[in-house]
């Protein structure tokens, strides 16, 4: 007889030696695994009926975190997984599976729009439906308002200037030819030098060639 199971969306844990699902969450597919039930029948050593023969369980899954996985194609998996094993282990596993079922129910909600089983974290209270069709205003909310703030921030550091100085371009003029000197310790044009010297006086600066500053008339010694 083939299992129904509430939602189509689990993994069969399950294994000679006991008996645990997981459920997923339509929504993010986080799952809930349910407690391990001890077989019985495993601790009594009745585990394959007749000869039977052994066959490993491992952790292979039914629903394999697919949404809408067909139940059916899960039935015959099921039937090739736990082929041999004795009426008695069957009876148990049907039994621990709607165990498991009302377990996992208590951790997930339908909801009435999508008719999708989420997790509390995907499920809307205040509105009664799942997130994706009623997203969590006070969520949004803070989502619309980081996404403005980094918007900002790039709209202004595009506007920036990154260099804010003003560039000048500065050329030394020979006091004696009055044409431009070049940038030696003396004029290409004259060859007078272009030494500075400073004014006593008011500290500007004079050429080498200059007696008296330019700036209050004093002598330079």
């Amino acid at each position: 007889m083939a299992m129904q199971p509430f939602t189509d969306n689990y993994a069969d844990n399950s294994t000679e030696a006991g008996f645990q699902f997981t459920f997923f969450c339509d929504a993010c597919h986080e799952g809930y695994k349910t407690q391990f039930i001890e077989s019985n029948t495993y601790k009594k050593g009745k585990l394959f009926k007749g000869l039977g023969r052994a066959i490993s369980f491992g952790a292979s899954l039914v629903g394999q975190n697919h949404l809408g996985y067909d139940v059916e194609r899960g039935s015959n998996m099921l039937s090739e997984r736990f082929h041999g094993m004795s009426p008695e282990w069957h009876k148990e596993h049907d039994g621990a599976f709607e165990l498991a079922q009302n377990e996992a129910k208590g951790h997930f909600t339908r909801c009435p729009r999508c008719k999708h089983w989420v997790c509390e974290n995907d499920w809307n209270e205040q509105e009664g439906l799942c997130v994706e069709d009623a997203p969590r205003l006070s969520t949004e909310v803070a989502a619309a308002k980081a996404e403005k703030m980094v918007q900002d921030i790039r709209d202004k550091a595009a506007k920036t200037e990154i260099f804010t100085g003003e560039i000048e371009s500065k050329q030394t003029v020979c006091p004696q030819c009055g044409k431009p000197a070049g940038e030696g310790k003396f004029c290409n044009n004259c060859g007078a030098s272009l030494d500075m010297r400073e004014c006593p006086r008011c500290g500007a600066k004079n050429s080498g060639a200059s007696r008296f500053c330019g700036e209050c008339g004093a002598k330079i010694n």
